[in-house]
């Protein structure tokens, strides 16, 4: 049986505790990492919602790096939004800076009508570099 090791990022933020998950568990060689959000130190929202954004990407590669990853590593990306329609060309500007050419991971976004007081949420999946196979 696979263990699972909890990940967190140097810098962990109060929501990990608050709410009693980790921010990422490694597997073998692939790392599940939990919903980021655009959260400050002390678990409060970004209120810019550009800003919030590039704050959820930031935590992301935080908690990618704790575990030896970058974004160039994602297999699986998810996020969740909360006005899809009108937040759609923030977004997308935000990806396109950090995903800027092919081969870019997939994606799926879904629409939400809530998310504990954000307005953006990206979970990935990816495969740990030079991790031992199981």
């Amino acid at each position: 049986m696979i263990a699972r090791e909890p990940v967190f990022p140097a810098h962990r933020h109060a929501l990990y505790e608050e709410h009693g998950y980790s921010a990422a568990i490694r597997s073998g060689d692939l790392l599940f990492v939990s919903g980021q959000v655009g959260s400050r130190a002390d678990g409060t929202p970004e209120p810019d919602f550009d800003a919030q954004v590039r704050l959820a990407f930031e935590n992301l590669r935080a908690t990618l790096a704790a575990a030896g990853c970058t974004f160039d590593d994602l297999v699986d990306v998810t996020t969740f939004h909360t006005d899809p329609q009108n937040q759609f060309p923030t977004i997308m500007a935000v990806k396109q800076a950090i995903f800027p050419q092919p081969p870019y991971p997939n994606w799926t976004a879904v629409g939400v009508t809530w998310l504990a007081g954000f307005d953006f949420e990206i979970k990935v999946i990816a495969r740990i570099p030079d991790a031992p196979r199981a």
